[in-house]
């Protein structure tokens, strides 16, 4: 087994397992769950592989138990009906910390499985942030930023190509040390696997030739909201748009697989009136599946600086979920349809404190994010959410500072949790 690597769950991993029963990591294929999970377990339970496990569950569920503790199930959902023996177990005992189960698909049938409240925490995986494949310093924390502190940092020297290239490779272990063509190689085939095997296993009526058409259409519309006949029609090549419903299974098994993330609409109290936009921003959960999708690599984002900065979006996105997830934040954007004016990234945190974010690739965009970003703060009725502990442009670029008129600047190189 390869060495693990930090991770920034690792501490919110134990941490859940200070306090629960038992703890549902979750997330895509190849991105670690197991590795981690291996790192606390004392018994593990390879349910994907292990047909005597799986047979001895059938046979008398009980024995799985009787194992020392904490226990990892991974690749629960092969076995759906684990979930209520989980709950049960953690029911019978007084103790916490007991199991792990992993899994990298959402089981097609929740209807019979116990939300397990208050026994089973959920935590998500995402790939690999910059911090945790030693691509970003990690010099500026986002936890320090919301709470109010100016940050400092050393300038970067990560170049807009060393970012893009990263976008393209991804922050996939498997792959995240491997060169450019290499690391496309590996992504072509997870994808090739995805829309070949493991979607089509979720039920019928799904092509692959449907499938890899879809993934290219949302790449192409990355960081913007859903808009269905254009994907029907996009989806379905010559044959014709597919069908909404079909439509509505790609992207529930996309979801399912934990493939896309979507940003839910902010809809604050304004100063004066807004056309607010309500439909979700959609992400892939990696940028590197964006390129993939698309059949492109560095050359091609460079040659297309424009389409560049939405998968340098998605990058960003990525990293900040992964850094935010442990401070229990809630994160969406905000548009305002009327005036087609939009702010990328809200970070709000549980004490009701929030942030605004403007995602650019290139340092000269700068001016124009900030000038976004204070207009934006002007129109929210601070009396009712408070005024906002940090407006942030996040760029490619060298330099962390704050600005005369208070935004800070942060390259996405320096960023840290």
């Amino acid at each position: 087994m390869k060495a693990h690597r930090s991770r920034v769950i690792d501490s919110e991993l134990h941490t859940e397992l200070t306090v629960m029963g038992a703890v549902l990591l979750e997330g895509p294929k190849a991105v670690g769950k197991t590795q981690s999970a291996s790192q606390v377990a004392q018994t593990t339970y390879r349910l994907d592989m292990d047909r005597a496990a799986r047979t001895m569950f059938d046979a008398d569920p009980g024995l799985l138990f009787d194992a020392p503790t904490p226990i990892l199930f991974d690749e629960w959902q092969e076995l759906p009906e684990l979930w209520n023996a989980v709950r049960r177990a953690v029911d019978e005992h007084s103790e916490r910390g007991l199991y792990l189960l992993t899994g990298s698909a959402t089981p097609r049938d929740n209807a019979r499985l116990h939300p397990g409240a208050g026994r089973i925490s959920r935590i998500m995986m995402r790939p690999m942030s910059l911090f945790e494949s030693g691509h970003s310093t990690g010099e500026v924390s986002l936890a320090s930023v919301l709470a109010g502190h100016t940050p400092q940092a050393t300038p970067s020297t990560m170049s807009v190509r060393e970012i893009i290239e990263r976008i393209v490779i991804g922050g996939w272990p498997e792959a995240v040390e491997l060169d450019e063509n290499l690391a496309r190689r590996w992504m072509g085939n997870y994808l090739k696997n995805v829309a070949e095997v493991d979607i089509p296993a979720m039920g019928p009526r799904r092509q692959p030739a449907n499938l890899k058409r879809l993934l290219s259409a949302l790449a192409r519309g990355v960081g913007t909201p859903l808009k269905r006949a254009p994907l029907e029609v996009e989806a379905g090549g010559e044959s014709g748009p597919i069908a909404s419903e079909t439509l509505n299974n790609y992207l529930d098994a996309l979801e399912r697989l934990f493939l896309i993330e979507t940003l839910p609409a902010w809809r604050p109290h304004m100063r004066s009136p807004s056309q607010l936009r309500t439909s979700a921003v959609h992400y892939f959960v990696d940028p590197s599946i964006g390129p993939a999708a698309l059949g492109i690599g560095t050359s091609e984002l460079l040659a297309d600086l424009p389409a560049a900065g939405f998968h340098f979006e998605a990058l960003v996105m990525r990293d900040i979920r992964v850094y935010s997830q442990a401070l229990d934040a809630s994160l969406s954007s905000w548009r305002d349809t009327k005036l087609n004016k939009e702010v990328d990234l809200i970070i709000e945190l549980p004490n009701g404190s929030w942030a605004a974010v403007e995602v650019k690739l290139g340092e000269n965009a700068t001016d124009a994010a900030a000038a976004s970003l204070l207009s934006f703060a002007e129109k929210v009725d601070t009396a009712r959410h408070g005024k906002p502990v940090a407006l942030i442009v996040i760029n490619a670029g060298r330099y962390t500072y704050r600005r005369p008129d208070g935004v800070l600047v942060i390259p996405i190189s320096v960023l840290g949790p």
